[in-house]
């Protein structure tokens, strides 16, 4: 039998999120219209909002839903074709050091071809940001202690990138060998 305690923890993680800092492509979003719930077996009142990638399958028709990909969803070419109409996709970051959601995002660019917004929740934080934009996430739903003021400078904190991402194919490198011909 549960405790009390145990019980309002639970209720507290089925209750639908609301994130009050989002950045959406590189600036502070004036609001935030979508909610994140992660309960399993209830659709949320609130809408619209991104809910766990199952409950989304069986409720395909609502147009005010959209999944919320765990950072263990196994991204197969099934799935990335289901996933090819939806207009954004949430993945979850359950800790700020389990870094298997930029693989998703980086996947859902790369290989399937996703063009709709991509957008980061729980535990994201200032320090992530670039490279969460560099992986293909179009939206960054900030945990409550972070400031957006921070996160606007820490997007763009570096001028010049060596390595490749989703946007610029060629390393540095490569760039600079090109330049000169």
């Amino acid at each position: 039998m549960p405790s009390n305690d145990e019980t309002q923890i639970e209720a507290v993680e089925l209750t639908p999120v609301h994130v009050d800092h989002l950045i959406a492509h590189g600036e502070l979003a004036a609001e935030n219209a979508w909610c994140v719930s992660y309960d399993a077996d209830t659709l949320p009142e609130q809408r619209p909002a991104f809910v766990p990638l199952a409950l989304w399958q069986a409720n395909q028709d609502d147009t005010e839903l959209a999944p919320l990909l765990t950072s263990d969803t196994e991204l197969n070419a099934e799935l990335g074709q289901q996933l090819s109409s939806v207009s954004a996709i949430a993945i979850d970051f359950p800790a700020f050091t389990d870094g298997r959601g930029y693989t998703l995002a980086r996947l859902l660019r790369e290989r399937y071809a996703y063009k709709g917004e991509v957008r980061a929740v729980g535990d994201v934080l200032v320090d992530q940001l670039d490279y969460m934009r560099r992986c293909g996430f179009t939206a960054m739903a900030l945990r409550d202690d972070q400031h957006p003021e921070d996160a606007l400078r820490a997007l763009n904190a570096f001028s010049v990138r060596y390595q490749t991402d989703v946007e610029e194919r060629q390393a540095l490198f490569e760039r600079r060998l090109t330049a000169r011909k």
